[in-house]
């Protein structure tokens, strides 16, 4: 029978596992803009020099230096931001650090040991570890007039300071599944995902420095489905559309105040940010069918969204 000594000493040796494997990806960043210096993390993704941050953290900027736990001291520039995602791609001048593995957030579950590593408060090369608090926590975040919900937001209790922004979390395999983003409040730490949603994002900031997203011009919120319909569908949320941009892609289409959209693209519409999953920029310009409930009847109509400008 294993002893509570067996346990600690098998915690302790996934948490150096995982800091021996994930921290010579890890620079810390020091960023000046016309606002000031600024600092945080940032992990190594790519055998080319390609780091993963915080849109936050390089907001403004335009390079910055990055320094990594061997020593190594180099320039690097913003390769593209996405505010919206709280994603930001860097590139640095002088390569040798090995790329961290990015995993699948989607795989995670609440209990599981997480283990973030970043530079707070200036103390480069930290690590602390936790567990998964909760999943799919949702944060607002702006650009300029452009108001989003970061969606399957990690919830955290591993210490996050300010510094740990752009770090990363990674699971007991070494993986990193989390950009960590923000501190929402003593032992409460929050990271954005790396999945299929991210990873799309971060390869367009790779390839083009910028990521495109369609538009359809509604506004929602989420409804239960009356009880008939929830069983046909297997679905017991709608998106009621509580508001239509005159002009818009949807408007165009012909949907309407007070429709419940139940789904797009052939996807399920539970909530607002199942419908912001599906405006990314492959979405631009194509045909995307939804099937509305109007007055207890299913109507179909067909929508073209349209790039957010």
């Amino acid at each position: 029978m294993s002893t509570e000594q067996d346990v600690f000493d098998a915690y302790s040796q996934v948490v150096t596992t995982v800091a021996g494997k994930v921290l010579p990806s890890v620079a810390a960043l020091a960023v000046r803009t016309a606002r000031g210096a600024g600092a945080g993390s940032a992990v190594t993704f790519t055998d080319d020099g390609f780091l993963l941050t915080s849109a936050h953290v390089v907001a403004g900027a335009t390079g910055g230096m990055a320094t990594f736990g061997d020593g190594l001291e180099t320039r690097f520039d913003v390769v593209g931001a996405d505010p919206l995602s709280d994603l930001a791609v860097l590139r640095v001048r002088a390569t040798g650090a090995p790329p961290a593995e990015l995993g699948d957030a989607d795989r995670l579950r609440i209990g599981q040991l997480v283990v973030a590593v970043g530079n707070p408060m200036g103390l480069a090369g930290s690590v602390t570890a936790g567990v998964v608090s909760g999943l799919g926590r949702s944060i607002p975040t702006r650009d300029g007039r452009n108001v989003r919900l970061i969606d399957d937001v990690i919830q955290t209790d591993a210490a996050l300071n300010p510094g740990n922004s752009g770090g990363a979390l990674a699971n007991s395999n070494g993986w990193v599944i989390g950009v960590n983003t923000a501190v929402a409040g003593y032992g409460l730490g929050l990271a954005v995902p790396i999945n299929t949603n991210t990873r799309q994002i971060i390869g367009e900031l790779v390839s083009t420095g910028r990521v495109r997203r369609a538009w359809l011009g509604v506004a929602g919120a989420p409804v239960p489905l009356p009880p008939p319909v929830a069983e046909r569908l297997e679905q017991k949320m709608g998106l009621r559309v509580v508001e239509v941009v005159p002009g818009s892609p949807a408007g165009v289409a012909g949907i309407y105040l007070g429709d419940v959209i139940v789904s797009a693209g052939g996807r399920p519409v539970p909530n607002v940010q199942a419908l912001q999953r599906l405006m990314l920029g492959p979405a631009i310009g194509t045909r995307m069918p939804v099937t509305l409930l109007r007055r207890g009847a299913f109507v179909d109509v067909v929508t073209v969204p349209a790039e957010l400008s």
